[in-house]
């Protein structure tokens, strides 16, 4: 591997004062050495986000120039692909918790991350983040606030995404609808009696319409992980992307890094199908009326690019009762998500008490009548 090429991801930044690896303070723009606590600022070289050209990197990665190789380890269990730092003293996967082997480790080629979202809190508030979550959850068991959670297995991970941006225009067919009322008379029974009534119903009245629409498509945001046998809630992919910061290897440090297993290709694939969604939305918007039918629409990308990102989300379980619960806490916003047990008797009783005072008010109400 050519010596300018080497993986930024690999490169370590140590302490002058005692050598030690200096690791990404979360929230700031600073590492921090961990023995004796010496900082530095992370420098920024204040340069846009680089949006790389599409079509090139559909047809071949390893002659990119913005293409690295980085020392990746898979999971045997869950089949999770990620990098991990070395300052990790126990090697266990982030999502199942399998040991992981360092010698099972192998080269990869990825495409550089463009930008990068840090992470927002620590480890520390992370656990206070799920204490709280815990006091607030319904039906809990008493004693859940006493889960036994382990903070060697609770590590921040920097997930891979995809975005596209691109110039769309596209030619769409179809109808506007306007609404229109109509007094229809009906019948109903009042005090024994039939009687005609009148009501206002609504119709609508279709017209032929057609035109073109185009703009700019901005971050489209795909996953560029598979996540099936761990999939990330949707309820925490809740990240503000106004705050992605140009990337560099410092923010990586003390954290574990995904790879990206679904390829550009397919990723590309999802993003136009979302490009799609978006020119219908817009196809409607230039319709106007009450409501819209598109037939027909014929959609055309170009000046396509794309860069890869990373976005920060804190990984965990903690035992209840023998049984094992994950959640997942988003590293920037801290919204929380994961499973959790459920009280049988505060159910029961509850479900008793509404039986009760529903059967309390029935009573009055019919000894009224």
């Amino acid at each position: 591997m050519d010596t300018e090429k080497k993986g930024v991801a690999e490169q370590k930044k140590a302490c002058i004062n005692c050598g030690a690896e200096l690791k990404y303070k979360p929230g700031t723009a600073q590492v921090k050495c961990e023995y004796c606590g010496h900082e530095e600022t992370i420098e920024q070289d204040g340069q846009e986000f680089q949006e790389l050209d599409l079509k090139p990197y559909l047809k071949e990665l390893g002659s990119q120039s913005h293409s690295e190789e980085i020392l990746m380890l898979q999971c045997k269990n869950c089949g999770a692909n990620q990098h991990i730092e070395e300052n990790y003293k126990s090697l266990h996967c982030v999502y199942c918790s399998t040991p992981l082997i360092i010698e099972d480790a192998q080269k990869e080629d990825w495409i550089l991350p463009g930008a990068i979202l840090p992470f927002q809190f620590d480890q520390k508030k992370s656990h206070q983040i799920f204490s709280n979550w815990v006091k607030g959850l319904w039906f809990a068991p008493n004693n859940l606030k006493k889960a036994a959670l382990d903070p060697q297995h609770t590590k921040g991970l920097y997930l891979p995404y995809w975005t596209f941006d691109a110039q769309l225009y596209a030619q769409y067919r179809g109808e506007r609808g306007d609404y229109y009322y109509v007094t229809v008379p009906y019948t109903t029974t009042e005090n024994g009696k039939t009687v005609t009534r009148t009501r206002q119903e609504q119709r609508t009245r279709w017209s032929p319409a057609n035109g073109d629409i185009q703009g700019f498509v901005d971050d489209t945001l795909i996953k560029a992980s598979d996540q099936k046998r761990n999939p990330i809630p949707q309820k925490i992919s809740n990240w503000k992307l106004d705050a992605l910061q140009s990337f560099n290897s410092n923010f990586l440090s003390g954290f574990v890094t995904e790879k990206y297993t679904i390829p550009l290709k397919e990723g590309h694939l999802s993003s136009t199908k979302e490009a799609e969604k978006i020119a219908r939305s817009w196809a409607r918007k230039d319709i106007g009326g009450d409501t819209q039918r598109v037939h027909q629409i014929q959609m055309q990308l170009s000046d396509e690019t794309f860069k890869h990102i990373l976005l920060p989300v804190y990984i965990s379980a903690y035992q209840y009762t023998g049984k094992k619960y994950r959640f997942y806490i988003n590293g920037q916003t801290g919204t929380i998500s994961g499973k959790r047990p459920y009280s049988f008797w505060k159910i029961f009783f509850t479900v008793i008490l509404v039986i009760i005072v529903l059967s309390i008010i029935g009573y009055i109400t019919s000894k009224n009548n």
